[in-house]
């Protein structure tokens, strides 16, 4: 395992996106077992499109502006639901002292979408980790998997740590309504933010 891959990994990872947003807005709002389903959930949302990368679907929807888009485009309207649920007080987001099975499927359900409804991701896969495989490998196909392991287990790594930080910092926030008003505002703001960028993102 390379350093450069590593390094680069880890810079893409810690990188503010969806994803560490959603981790940490499900520590701040339902605690610390809420933001580690968050992580989890949005590490499983990158397993399908490993395998759209090992099938050659990611191919597809580099080619295919029409496949692009319309998987785009279910992200965006997704991020903006999110956004909405988040200032009406409703789903994943919502604050709860003591959250319980079907709110943790909340957060699992929301953290996996999130990551599904993107399609650069899958095209990460193609572009990205072949350039640790080398020419000569004489397994590439389990290289890949290796590779994939490592980036989805720096990911739920860097995630919980973003959430369990926030949810340490649950208590201050909770208790005071205008910083928590003021924090759903923000994070919707984010989702929205994150939705325009993805709608203008290019094949």
């Amino acid at each position: 395992m390379s350093i450069e891959f590593l390094l680069t990994s880890l810079i893409i990872v810690a990188s503010p996106g969806t994803g560490a947003l959603y981790t940490i807005a499900a520590g701040l709002t339902r605690g610390a077992r809420a933001s580690v389903i968050a992580a989890l959930a949005c590490t499983l949302g990158i397993v399908p499109h490993l395998v759209a990368a090992l099938m050659g679907i990611a191919a597809v929807l580099h080619a295919s502006a029409l496949a692009f888009a319309v998987v785009k485009y279910a992200g965006v309207a997704y991020l903006l639901y999110m956004a909405w649920q988040t200032l009406k007080e409703h789903g994943a987001l919502t604050v709860e002292a003591k959250p319980d099975a079907r709110s943790a499927w909340h957060v699992l359900r929301d953290g996996v979408a999130i990551n599904l409804l993107n399609p650069k991701l899958s095209i990460f896969f193609v572009a990205f980790l072949p350039q640790f495989i080398a020419a000569g490998e004489a397994h590439p196909l389990a290289r890949m998997l290796e590779l994939s392991g490592v980036f989805m287990a720096m990911t739920f790594v860097v995630f919980a740590l973003y959430g369990l930080f926030a949810a340490a910092m649950r208590d201050k926030v909770v208790s005071r309504p205008a910083v928590m008003a003021w924090l759903r505002r923000s994070f919707a703001a984010a989702f929205v933010a994150l939705g325009a960028k993805l709608a203008l993102t290019e094949r």
